[in-house]
C-alpha cells in the first residue's frame, strides 16, 4: 500500500485546500485558461481513490475525446505524484485500475444509455461541463447515490456564457429570479462555501510553472478578442458576442429618480410592443437628458398571454401619458384609444430596426431603474447576432427583445444629439 504521507508531489498554493476537502457533495472548479484547475482535480482523484477503495465515474460529452484528454492528464499526474507504480491504465477497455482496487471507469453524455446505472459509483467528475446538457448534470445528481461511502460531484470548466446552464444552476437565472451566489464574490474571494457546494476560481495567475510567454498570449486577447480574453485571462461568466449596448447600467430606482428630478429640460417618452401567446407585450417609460445625451428607463409593463382588455386595466394608471405603439396593430391602437388612452402609432419603414437601434446605442448611458427586470433581462446581455462569416446582423440578436421594441417606438420622433454636441432636434 503506497504511504501518501511519504509523497510529495507539487502543488499551486490556490489548490491545496481544495485537493484534500471532500467535506462536500459538489465542487464547482472555475477557471481560466491554463489555471491548472483540470490537474489539480485529478490530483485530487487520484490521491482520494490511492486512500480508500472507491469507484470513480470520469465524464465528457463526447466520449472519443476523454482519451486525449482526461486518460492523458490522469496519466500524467500519477506520474508527477510519483504513484505511477500503484495504478495501471488500460485502453480497452479505458479504465484505471488501482492496487487497491479502487477504479476509474469512463463515459460520453452523447451516449446516454450507458449512464443508466452508476452501479458502485461514489464519486464523479464531469470534465467541461458548460459542454454537457444540463439533463445529463441531472440525471447523474439524481443518481449518484452509494449506499456506505460519501457522494461527490466535481466539475470543472471554464466560464462560457450567462446563458450556459452551469451559470443558471450554480449562480442565478434571472428569468425566474432564482440566485445562489453573485459571480463576482466568487471572483473577489476565489473560494466560497454555499450549503454543500464548494465553489473555486483559478486563473493563470494561480500557476506556478505555466511559461510567462503563455501568459503575455493569453494577455494579447485584450486587443483582438476581449470575449475570449474575459474567458481564458481572467476567467470569468459574461457574454459571448458583441454588446448591443455596452453602456447599460442599473442603479437603484430611488437613484434612478433622484437623477430625473435634476435634468434641466427632461423629455418623456413612452413605447409599447403587442404581443399575445408566444410574444410579450411590453411598455416601457423614459425619461431622456438630452443635453448629457442619457436615457433613464424608470418604468415598466411586461406580460404574456393576455386579452386588450386585461392589458388595459393593468395599465390604466397610465391613462394619461402619451405612448407610442407598434404601427403593425392598428385595431389594437383602435381599441387603446377607445378606453381612453393617448396613443399614437409609430413610424415604421425599411430598415428602421437598424436604424432606431443605432439612435439608442448614441445614447453615452442607459441608465435603468433596478425595478425594471424585464429590461434588463434583455437588454444587460443583449448580443448582435452573426452570420455565416461571424460578421455581427446589425438588426438582429441573440433573442426576441420585446422591451427594446417598445423603446424604439417610443423615441421614433426624437434624434440623439450627435457626439459634436448638436442641438436639440425633436421631429414632429
Amino acid at each position: 500500500m503506497v504511504d501518501l504521507k511519504r509523497v510529495e508531489f507539487a502543488l499551486n498554493d490556490h489548490f491545496f485546500d481544495f485537493v484534500d476537502d471532500w467535506d462536500h457533495k459538489i465542487y464547482l472548479t472555475v477557471g481560466g485558461y491554463g489555471s491548472s484547475k483540470s490537474y489539480h482535480v485529478a490530483a485530487k482523484l487520484i490521491k482520494k481513490l490511492l486512500e480508500e477503495k472507491r469507484k470513480a465515474l470520469v465524464v465528457r460529452e463526447v466520449f472519443d475525446t476523454i482519451r486525449d484528454s482526461c486518460l492523458d492528464l490522469l496519466m500524467e499526474v500519477s506520474e508527477s505524484m510519483g504513484v505511477s507504480d500503484y495504478i495501471t491504465f488500460t485502453t480497452s477497455p479505458m479504465q484505471v485500475r488501482f492496487s487497491n482496487g479502487s477504479r476509474i471507469i469512463f463515459k460520453g453524455m452523447d451516449k446516454p444509455a450507458k449512464l443508466k446505472s452508476l452501479n458502485g459509483v461514489s464519486i464523479v467528475w464531469i470534465e467541461e461541463c458548460s459542454e454537457v446538457k444540463y439533463a445529463g448534470f441531472k440525471e447523474i445528481l439524481g443518481r449518484l447515490r452509494h449506499p456506505e461511502l460519501s457522494n461527490h460531484i466535481i466539475l470543472s470548466t471554464n466560464p462560457v456564457s450567462k446563458s450556459n446552464w452551469v451559470y443558471k444552476h450554480f449562480f442565478q437565472d434571472k428569468t425566474t429570479g432564482f440566485k445562489v451566489l453573485d459571480d463576482e464574490e466568487l471572483y473577489k474571494k476565489r473560494i466560497v462555501v454555499v450549503g454543500n457546494t464548494y465553489y473555486h476560481h483559478s486563473t493563470v495567475d494561480d500557476n506556478y510553472f505555466v511559461p510567462q510567454e503563455y501568459v503575455e498570449q493569453l494577455d494579447e486577447l485584450k486587443q483582438h478578442d476581449p470575449d475570449l480574453y474575459r474567458i481564458a485571462r481572467k476567467g470569468r461568466f459574461g457574454v459571448n458576442g458583441r454588446l448591443v449596448f455596452p453602456q447599460f447600467m442599473t442603479l437603484p430606482d430611488e437613484d434612478v429618480k433622484s437623477a430625473i428630478k435634476l435634468i434641466r429640460n427632461p423629455i418623456e417618452k413612452n413605447g409599447m410592443d403587442f404581443g399575445f401567446v408566444t410574444s410579450y407585450n411590453a411598455l416601457v417609460r423614459m425619461m431622456i437628458d438630452h443635453d448629457n445625451r442619457i436615457l433613464y428607463l424608470y418604468d415598466e409593463y411586461y406580460s404574456r398571454d393576455k386579452t386588450d382588455p386585461e392589458i388595459a386595466n393593468d395599465i390604466a394608471k397610465w391613462l394619461d401619458i402619451l405612448i407610442k405603439a407598434d404601427c403593425a396593430e392598428p385595431k389594437a391602437i383602435r381599441y387603446y384609444k377607445q378606453q381612453g388612452f393617448r396613443i399614437k402609432p409609430c413610424k415604421k419603414f425599411q430598415g428602421s430596426r437598424k436604424v432606431y437601434t443605432k439612435k439608442v446605442k448614441r445614447f453615452m448611458h442607459i441608465v435603468c431603474s433596478d425595478k425594471c427586470q424585464h429590461i434588463i433581462d434583455e437588454l444587460q446581455d443583449l448580443t448582435f447576432a452573426v452570420d455565416k462569416d461571424g460578421e455581427i446582423i446589425e438588426d438582429e440578436f441573440n433573442i426576441d427583445p420585446h422591451t427594446l421594441s417598445a423603446i424604439w417606438y417610443g423615441l421614433d420622433d426624437y434624434e440623439v444629439s450627435d457626439l459634436k454636441g448638436g442641438g436639440l432636434k425633436i421631429l414632429k
